[in-house]
């Protein structure tokens, strides 16, 4: 009978330790949950340039469903900018409220899977070491890169 409790606890335990272990393909963002985003002197991100949404996606292939990603560049626009800050203001040039900020990593990425809401439309600006560049019309989605560097020029920063 001893034997049998104690065959029942570690089952327990186990199934409580492999539980808290798995990793949260469908993460959301909002208080209390795990939201991921890339930050200063992070590394990790990886496709460069690509549509981070065609894979961070709800039943996509990457993991977290990201509601704002994208890629900085240098001024030439040929090599990743990293460390830049992206911001979303609820007014052109950087007028209005700042409502959110996204940190690049290392390879230029920036990304979030916490809650973003558009409403009529935000409007990002890029900040590097020695400028701000602002985008002259309102955003209502997240997924920069399928535009920029498709047909419109890269996002860049200097």
């Amino acid at each position: 009978m001893r034997l049998n409790l104690i065959a029942v606890l570690l089952l327990f335990v186990f199934a409580l330790a492999t539980q808290s272990c798995q990793k949260n393909t469908e993460l959301s963002g909002g208080e209390g949950d795990n939201t991921n985003e890339g930050s200063f002197n992070g590394g990790t991100s990886h496709n460069m340039g690509k549509n981070c949404m065609s894979c961070h996606k709800s039943g996509g292939q990457g993991e977290g469903i990201f509601t704002v990603a994208g890629t900085v560049y240098d001024a030439q626009k040929t090599n990743t900018f990293s460390n830049a800050t992206v911001k979303l203001f609820t007014g052109p040039n950087g007028t209005g409220t700042l409502k959110y900020t996204f940190q690049a990593d290392t390879r230029g990425n920036f990304y979030t899977t916490g809650n973003v809401t558009f409403g009529s439309g935000l409007f990002p600006a890029v900040q590097g070491k020695s400028s701000t560049n602002y985008m002259s019309s309102a955003i209502t989605t997240g997924q920069c890169n399928s535009c920029h560097g498709v047909s419109q020029d890269r996002i860049w920063a200097q």
